[in-house]
């Protein structure tokens, strides 16, 4: 049995959706009694992964200590990395943190995101490096657009034109263990050129290096969360993901 590693991803500030974040971090805002921290514990769970990673920064303690209720509540295991720089670099070093000392599978997901539990499934059962793929939702300037040609990434990011665009990665990916040093010495260059890059744009050099498996949404909906009109969205989501349930 492959071992599957999740690193969640919950240093950021959430500076958007203050005053909901004056007090606690974005991952521990509630919809419907569960924290958005929990909700993927949960999903992981039901697809039998029980190792997780919380990448931590503000409120850290806060985090830390809602970890050990989470252990103790779905029996895995949870282990605790601060990025003690969280309000000066990106989601590049929050991911090395995490990454760098892994020997398994891992999936990486960002800690404000509300989606389909199928997608979470999709990810788990897939064999390669993977990226989840929006090719449903209508494109915008804030969508994390990319730009795919025989299976290798050309390029990635908010500023590419919605024309050329495949689709939208969502913040969930996977890399499996034989690539791992590869993503990560991406990473780690990606981080000294500029602490403030984001750990997506690792995947576009490791696409040259070895195949990723692009795992489309098809209309499985999910939302980020980084201001008060995603917050109304994603309460909005969550009823309806399990009014279907």
């Amino acid at each position: 049995m492959i071992i599957i590693i999740a690193i969640i991803l919950a240093a950021g500030t959430g500076t958007r959706l203050r005053p909901l974040t004056e007090n606690i971090p974005k991952a521990l805002l509630k919809i419907n009694n569960l924290s958005l921290l929990e909700r993927f514990v949960k999903m992981f769970v039901e697809e039998d992964v029980n190792k997780f990673i919380f990448v931590v920064g503000h409120f850290q303690e806060k985090v830390k200590e809602f970890s050990k209720e989470l252990s103790k509540k779905y029996g895995v295991e949870i282990k605790n990395i601060q990025n003690k720089n969280y309000d000066t670099t990106n989601t590049s070093c929050s991911t090395y943190l995490a990454s760098k000392d892994i020997n398994n599978d891992f999936i990486l997901v960002n800690g404000d995101n509300i989606l389909d539990p199928k997608i979470i499934r999709d990810i788990v059962n897939s064999s390669y490096s993977s990226m989840v793929i929006d090719n449903h939702k209508k494109l915008d300037d804030e969508s994390f657009k990319i730009k795919i040609k025989n299976n290798i990434i050309e390029d990635i990011g908010k500023e590419l034109s919605i024309n050329e665009s495949f689709g939208e990665f969502i913040g969930v990916s996977k890399v499996i263990k034989k690539d791992l040093d590869e993503f990560n010495n991406i990473l780690l260059g990606l981080i000294k050129k500029d602490p403030q890059n984001y750990y997506d744009f690792a995947y576009k050099d490791l696409s040259k290096k070895t195949e990723i498996n692009f795992i489309l949404t098809n209309g499985l909906k999910w939302t980020e969360i980084d201001d008060h009109e995603d917050w109304k969205y994603a309460q909005k989501l969550v009823k309806e993901l399990e009014d279907n349930s």
